[in-house]
């Protein structure tokens, strides 16, 4: 049986894919409200899907802030192996 170390995790490719696919679908949206040219019907729909992919990143990023804490809590290097991502 290998014992898994905290060197030896890795991120959890789903979790920064899909940080990574909001990011940049959100950035589009904004390029695109921010030409003006849509109706307000199209705009509300624009905005509310950006707030939507805002949260996922913003979930994203916290799930980074304690992987990061977890792997870098000295007093108990175990710790990081029960980390388990919340892909929901």
């Amino acid at each position: 049986m290998v014992k898994k170390t905290a060197s030896t995790l890795e991120p959890a490719p789903s979790v920064v894919a899909g940080f990574e696919r909001s990011l940049d679908e959100l950035e589009q949206l904004v390029q695109r409200m921010e030409k003006g040219e849509m109706s307000l019907d199209e705009s509300l729909q624009a905005y509310e899907r950006g707030v939507a992919l805002y949260r996922q990143c913003q979930g994203a990023l916290d799930q980074a802030e304690l992987r990061v804490k977890l792997l870098g809590d000295p007093g108990n290097p175990d710790r990081a192996e029960s980390f388990v991502p919340n892909d929901a």
